[in-house]
């Protein structure tokens, strides 16, 4: 039905259409890696539609990676390893710790802290999810929450690595749409902290449901002095997402710039502290090239596909598709944010974002929705993805790390996706939560 509307609309989708999408499919489910399963679709794409001569296709896989923004997104990765390697990142948890104590399922509650504040520096939740699984899950245990549970709390809090900024996420779609970075840091700053609030009431509520993990047998005085001694043994770990912060957020650096100052100043830090060592170069630019290499093909392989569609009037003939069965927002935000959990389920964030947000922007802008509440939604329903069976990431990382079942984890995950929706939902509906703090141009 979908399809049909279209062609009544004009929009004459044949083979050169129907074709590359079911090679895309095909190879997908051959598991051949997603960059070059876009790369064959939108070659066959404009092959068969002849929508861009193939002679430009080498032009246009560089010209689309060859932005000074995406400087920032190697940058931000090589500054979360180094971080790790240093030791900064258990500074970290030594200070959450020092701030949950207080209270039953305290360590519950560091270890999703200490997944915001590494988010804080790295921008990828995969990353994220590795740091702190290898420092948390088996003291979680320890502290009586079942093994799979304590992946999937750890899988959860991982997922602010693309909602809290600096987010590689935001970098992209900021890319792909024609919108500053540092513009949607700052308006995912509240929608992501209340990604992160819900993550911490839901392991609150769990714990208070099977009683897990006890804690809360401390006075103030004792409070004050734990979390003074982490203070007082980890406060320089904090300057780092001072910088990143601080620099973005009040104009006098940009998130490239914020990067490569991070990187920097981590590496004189592990210097200075002993814990960085000239031999550790080499595996660290390995490591953060091999997960940089998995990003920016799919960004130019997926920037001809998007040309491609919009050139066959595929973005067009959707908004026309859609708004022809209702009109109603409400409605069509709702079907927005299915699609987005649903291609979330299945793929990656970055084709995601590259293929259905020129897809998508068109029917947010029908509808009058803000363009930056229109990013922050889909990065935040996207999100969600990261802990959703078939293709849920972070599950696969936590499960690489303990050698869990995915589907134990995700089954344990459930809680955590129903409380990010109801988040996901105010961010859609509500377009305060994005907006309050831009300048009022941005409203």
């Amino acid at each position: 039905m979908l399809w049909n509307q279209l062609q009544n609309q004009g929009v004459d989708l044949g083979w050169d259409f129907y074709g590359p999408v079911l090679i895309f499919v095909a190879l997908v489910a051959l598991a051949v890696p997603v960059w070059a399963a876009i790369g064959a679709a939108a070659i066959a794409m404009l092959v068969f539609s002849q929508a861009l001569p193939l002679s430009l296709v080498g032009e246009s896989l560089f010209d689309g990676i060859d932005a000074f923004a995406l400087t920032a997104v190697p940058l931000f990765i090589l500054t979360g390893d180094v971080l790790v390697r240093t030791g900064l990142s258990r500074k970290f948890l030594d200070v959450a710790e020092a701030l949950t104590c207080w209270t039953k399922g305290g360590f519950g509650s560091a270890t999703v802290l200490v997944c915001g504040m590494f988010s804080a520096i790295s921008g990828s939740d995969a990353a994220g999810a590795a740091a702190v699984g290898r420092m948390t899950i088996d003291r979680l245990v320890e502290s009586g929450y079942p093994r799979p549970y304590a992946c999937a709390l750890v899988a959860a809090g991982a997922c602010t690595g693309i909602l809290i900024p600096p987010s590689i996420a935001y970098i992209i779609i900021g890319l792909v749409l024609g919108i500053s970075a540092s513009t949607l840091f700052l308006a995912a700053l509240i929608p992501g902290l209340a990604i992160l609030v819900s993550i911490l009431v839901t392991n609150l509520i769990m714990n208070r449901i099977y009683a897990w993990e006890g804690g809360g047998q401390m006075t103030l005085s004792e409070w004050l002095a734990q979390l003074g001694r982490a203070l007082k043994s980890g406060w320089y770990a904090f300057i780092v997402p001072g910088i990143i912060f601080y620099g973005i957020f009040s104009g006098r650096l940009t998130p490239t710039e914020a990067g490569a100052t991070a990187v920097v100043v981590t590496i004189i830090m592990g210097f200075i502290l002993k814990t960085l060592k000239l031999s550790d170069f080499p595996s660290m630019l390995v490591s953060s090239a091999k997960v940089n290499g998995v990003i920016l093909p799919i960004i130019a392989f997926s920037l001809p596909l998007a040309q491609a569609l919009a050139i066959l009037g595929v973005p067009q003939g959707f908004v026309y598709s859609v708004t022809s069965i209702t009109e109603n927002p409400a409605i069509l935000i709702l079907l927005m944010i299915l699609i987005l959990i649903a291609a979330g389920c299945v793929m990656e964030t970055t084709p995601n974002i590259v293929i259905l947000a020129p897809i998508l922007k068109p029917l947010a802008d029908n509808i009058g929705m803000n363009e930056i509440q229109f990013c922050i939604m889909m990065i935040t329903a996207l999100g969600v993805g990261f802990i959703t069976p078939p293709l849920g990431l972070n599950l696969f990382v936590v499960s690489g790390l303990t050698g869990e079942s995915i589907l134990k984890i995700a089954y344990r995950a459930f809680p955590f996706v129903i409380f990010m929706l109801c988040v996901t939902l105010l961010i859609a509906y509500i377009p305060a939560i994005s907006t309050t703090l831009l300048p009022d141009i941005y409203r």
